[in-house]
């Protein structure tokens, strides 16, 4: 197992589950959401997950994360995720990604524009036993309306 003392907190960092953790995530971020492989969503999030980021309507929990992921998989069917960074400190792990896709589904009441987003993203989760226990979230929302033509662009 490799470490190293992180001399800002004057505690021991494990690299190996540091590397872990960042592996977890990409390939939540592939095979779940990108692939829309559901089955695999209890190898990665608690039976205890808590979203901090809920959508209106959605369940809470593991329950609305799948109802999430399934939604935005109907409206944007050729969905990508490109990770640009990802910070692990302790249990909380901090992504900065990109999402983009064409919108060709219903996505919240609005009908397909045929037009594509690409949009930023911040996700925060935190760990425990290599799965996620919670969720926060920023998700440049207005950028996406913006993009699929539903609100107006500022002049």
């Amino acid at each position: 197992m490799s470490s190293t003392q992180d001399i800002d907190a004057g505690k021991t960092v494990d690299l190996t589950e540091t590397a872990d953790l960042k592996a977890l995530t990409r390939r939540f971020y592939d095979e779940v959401f990108v692939q829309g492989k559901l089955d695999l969503i209890d190898e990665f999030v608690h039976d205890d997950f808590v979203e901090h980021e809920e959508f209106p309507g959605l369940p809470p929990g593991k329950e609305g994360l799948v109802v999430f992921i399934t939604m935005m998989r109907e409206a944007f069917p050729d969905i990508a995720v490109t990770v640009n960074d990802i910070i692990v400190e302790g249990n909380k792990l901090v992504s900065r990604i990109r999402l983009s896709g064409t919108h060709s589904g219903e996505f919240l009441g609005i009908p397909p524009t045929g037009k594509t987003m690409d949009i930023q993203a911040i996700d925060i989760l935190a760990f425990r036993d290599g799965k996620a226990t919670e969720h926060w979230g920023v998700t440049d929302q207005m950028a996406m309306m913006q993009q699929l033509g539903v609100v107006e662009e500022p002049a």
